[in-house]
């Protein structure tokens, strides 16, 4: 029996995605991937991948997004902020200025990532944006 529901939820979710290209670069990542040193209040290039449904993916031919850095998780992985330049507003989203840039932060998104998917090093946010950024995933949480 098919549910109606589902049915109409999967049609708001009609783009089909081709993971074939991505399933390549991830194990490429995983097999040969870098240790890099990284720091709290980072932001990076990352290898974030095609992923499914509302997750947020990376662009391009290697599937990149900048991550902010929130917390590391010892010396292989951290918890990390997808970023974005497009604009948003409301729940879920905290805007500050990178790089001469307003960049949104989607607390909706964020993950534990592994070193290994880090590129390169963008540049650090600033002590007031990185409190900015605590505080505002701690709001959004629910802990503040």
């Amino acid at each position: 029996m098919v549910n109606k529901n589902t049915d109409d939820l999967k049609s708001a979710f009609a783009i089909r995605r081709d993971y074939k290209e991505w399933m390549k670069i991830k194990a490429d990542i995983h097999n040969g991937g870098k240790f890099r040193t990284f720091s709290e209040g980072q932001v990076w290039w990352c290898v974030l991948g095609e992923n499914v449904g509302i997750e947020i993916n990376g662009k391009g031919s290697y599937f990149l997004r900048p991550i902010f850095v929130l917390k590391k998780n010892g010396r292989l992985g951290f918890i990390g902020i997808p970023l974005t330049t497009k604009a948003h507003s409301g729940y879920g989203y905290l805007s500050f200025d990178f790089k001469g840039k307003t960049t949104y932060a989607v607390f909706s998104q964020i993950k534990t990532i592994s070193v290994f998917r880090l590129l390169r090093k963008m540049g650090e946010v600033d002590d007031l944006d990185f409190e900015k950024i605590q505080k505002g995933i701690g709001e959004f949480l629910g802990f503040l």
